[in-house]
């Protein structure tokens, strides 16, 4: 960790009171330099989607590195790419779609920013409060969470609007129509007050990630999506993390809300751990740079032929039903905790991710101290979550969606205890 903390940059956050080198990793469990072995419930941030040590997914990788071939650029052919291109505009839903692939979800973002502004000639964008869309020039200017917000400067003129983080949101207590209307309403005031009109793009995470897992209720963009209509604004759906299944009942986050998007952005999950993203878009939308471009590694030889294997293991196994079955059964398991620790305000989520906001006891105040002392008592008795939110107060839950209902009961066991000692 000194060696760490000297070459590496003092923003760099490190997990847990004395931080951990994973050193090995098999199905849904890693293990520590010093030995420990943990049931891994945050999945890198939600990447290894399908798990550790897959031979499905290594053995494709191992056939490209035979080949000798590691890179070429997007300068030439990449079949695998292609495939994957095809494969995952089929899934998009998305009219003639077409497919431009990243190394990471905040390039995804910087890209789809990019796309939308020049189509629409226009610099300016909204974005929900509370959002979080990467760490690159463009994306913090539009991250709506102080936390991840580094600079004030931007490429582009943002405008918030409600609807991302239900728990606090003023309008939170109204029932879901109602929240709905109100939400609609602040977007049609913000347009109206804030921005020229012609506003390039609406960016929306469906299920708020870095934010704290947050669940608008169903339904809210489609709302949102008649009056972007009414203007010509595009729709972007940041998929990195609510991509390839993950929430359950459906295989993109913003098919709850019975929209089609104008572009959806991936990452994470898709490469099981190798470094892939990429945007999928309307082909007019896609076509509409003037200027040449590439992209040197993204959608390369590797990365491609992992990130096919995984979408093959993903769907041919139905890992998408097994997120929605094992959602279920953790969320019932963790809701029955909130009822007997009022140290849990909310627990959130729809499928394998799954949010937990820690309070003050006795009431609503948010309470970082809480989060912090529960991700240690988890890793002590062997469970590694994640922790994030507006104010570090969330848990955050996103196993890999290979997680077996043993492994689900276990994770319960282990929260049980772990919320009963901080509590106490």
């Amino acid at each position: 960790m000194a060696r760490h903390r000297a070459v590496l940059p003092q923003w760099l956050a490190l997990y847990y009171d004395e931080p951990i080198e994973i050193v090995r990793a098999q199905g849904r469990r890693v293990t520590d330099a010093e030995g420990n072995t943990y049931l891994d419930f945050f999945a890198g941030i939600l990447t290894n989607a399908i798990g550790y040590d897959i031979a499905e997914i290594s053995d494709a990788i191992r056939a490209q590195l035979d080949t000798g071939v590691l890179h070429t650029s997007t300068l030439y052919l990449i079949r695998r790419q292609v495939e994957l291109a095809e494969r995952i505009a089929e899934l998009s839903g998305i009219p003639e779609a077409k497919v431009f692939f990243t190394n990471s979800g905040t390039e995804a973002n910087e890209t789809a920013l990019m796309l939308a502004t020049q189509y629409r000639r226009s610099n300016q964008v909204l974005a929900l409060r509370n959002s979080y869309h990467g760490r690159a020039f463009g994306t913090i200017g539009i991250t709506g969470n102080r936390g991840w917000a580094a600079s004030s400067l931007s490429p582009v003129k943002v405008s918030y609007v409600h609807g991302g983080y239900r728990y606090r949101d003023p309008f939170g207590s109204l029932p879901d129509a109602d929240y709905i209307k109100a939400c609609t309403d602040d977007l049609r005031d913000v347009l109206q007050t804030t921005t020229a009109g012609d506003v390039a793009a609406l960016i929306a995470e469906p299920i708020q990630g870095v934010g704290g897992f947050n669940v608008p209720p169903d339904g809210l963009f489609a709302a949102f999506k008649e009056v972007l209509d009414s203007y010509g604004i595009l729709l972007i759906s940041d998929e990195v993390q609510t991509g390839w299944g993950r929430t359950g009942e459906h295989f993109w986050g913003i098919q709850a809300h019975g929209v089609t998007p104008d572009a959806m952005t991936f990452a994470k999950g898709l490469g099981n751990g190798l470094a892939i993203g990429g945007v999928v878009a309307r082909g007019d939308l896609m076509d509409c740079l003037t200027a040449n471009s590439i992209s040197t590694f993204g959608g390369n030889p590797v990365a491609t032929a992992g990130a096919k294997a995984t979408l093959d293991y993903l769907l041919d196994r139905d890992l998408q039903g097994n997120a929605e079955k094992l959602g279920h059964h953790l969320i019932a398991g963790l809701r029955d905790l909130g009822e007997r620790y009022d140290i849990i305000g909310d627990v959130r989520g729809k499928g394998l991710m799954i949010g937990v906001e820690l309070v003050e006891s006795g009431g609503k105040d948010p309470s970082p101290p809480n989060a912090a002392a529960l991700l240690e008592e988890t890793k002590a008795r062997g469970l590694l979550v994640g922790k994030g939110g507006l104010h570090g107060n969330v848990l955050r839950l996103a196993p890999p969606m290979t997680l077996t209902g043993e492994e689900a009961d276990e994770a319960l066991e282990i929260l049980e205890a772990s919320v009963a000692e901080v509590a106490r």
